[in-house]
């Protein structure tokens, strides 16, 4: 039960004030999930299915799942795709569908600018039964909530790129849509009755990213990448130092000021197919408790377009 209700506080006390978008480790290699504006912008149709599992330590622990698809319309400015997830936790399961569209601006030969917009709709479902309540009459009183809610969700997003730089900002849930609003009221073990309201709002999350890619010849790219994430009460900062070899392997390592640190490996398999790895463990000690993370990814891309694609960094 002591796990539960550690799950529980993370999964409906934190989100309240801090983060509520799934936890990535490999966000420069799968940039629609954070950004729409990134639609189109490889020149190739290109799906993307990324894998989470974070706090292995724990029953109930994080779990997410992740696919996008999108790609850019045949000699117009436009880009679309579709994506969505899968994010659990504890008590709370969230699914999520959207479609996405961009439109993809030259601002000189070198320099391109796209803006995004994505639109849809995110399921919430809690499983009030997973709670350790403290008074029996809290029970019958969850038990009258409603736990599958329905609600629209819109983000907008910037992306600028070159062949060998990027910056993208994007902000989610522009509607900060109302989950609950529900007041629970019931007799406690006393004999007095109680009540308090459930309240749980989705928050606007904002991501910023720079990255900048150092040829030092044909065979080594040293590519340092930092992201900013956050909501109005809170930020976290990754910074990610990535190494491609011979245009088939990445390696790098990558820490957050939220307190963990990790690596990852990607496969370059075939110019269409890539495979990638990622490892994280918090540094702190009730983060060691929690257990590491782990994320998988696979992804495959299409040129249909015959152009010349840009280096696989930009995946």
């Amino acid at each position: 039960m002591r796990r539960i209700f550690l799950i529980l506080t993370c999964a409906l006390a934190l989100p309240m004030m801090a983060q509520q978008d799934p936890q990535y480790s490999q966000y420069q290699f799968n940039q629609m999930v954070i950004n729409p504006a990134y639609a189109g912008t490889k020149d190739a149709l290109s799906a993307v299915l990324d894998i989470r599992k974070q706090w292995s330590g724990f029953d109930g622990a994080p779990s997410t799942q992740s696919f996008s698809f999108h790609g850019p319309l045949k000699k117009k400015r436009i880009g679309l795709g579709l994506s969505a997830y899968n994010d659990a936790v504890g008590p709370k399961r969230v699914t999520a569908a959207y479609g996405n569209i961009s439109y993809m601006l030259p601002i000189n030969s070198k320099l391109k600018l796209s803006f995004g917009l994505r639109a849809g709709v995110v399921n919430y479902v809690f499983d009030f039964s997973k709670i350790n309540y403290r008074d029996p009459g809290e029970i019958n009183a969850m038990a009258n909530i409603s736990t599958n809610k329905l609600k629209p969700d819109f983000d907008a997003g910037l992306f600028l790129k070159s062949n060998s730089f990027y910056a993208g900002f994007s902000a989610t849930h522009l509607n900060a849509a109302y989950v609950y609003q529900d007041k629970i009221s019931y007799t406690n073990v006393s004999g007095s009755q109680t009540e308090y309201d459930l309240t749980y709002r989705l928050s606007t999350h904002v991501f910023a990213i720079v990255s900048k890619g150092f040829a030092v010849n044909d065979n080594f790219v040293i590519n340092p990448t930092i992201i900013y994430k956050g909501s109005k009460s809170i930020g976290n900062i990754d910074v990610n130092l990535n190494f491609l070899i011979k245009q088939r392997l990445w390696l790098g390592a990558f820490a957050r000021s939220s307190g963990s640190i990790g690596a990852l490996v990607q496969v370059i398999v075939t110019d269409n197919i890539k495979i990638g790895y990622s490892f994280d463990a918090g540094l702190g000690k009730v983060q060691r408790k929690l257990g590491n993370g782990h994320e998988i990814m696979i992804g495959f891309d299409l040129n249909t377009f015959k152009s010349k694609m840009l280096s696989p960094r930009y995946l």
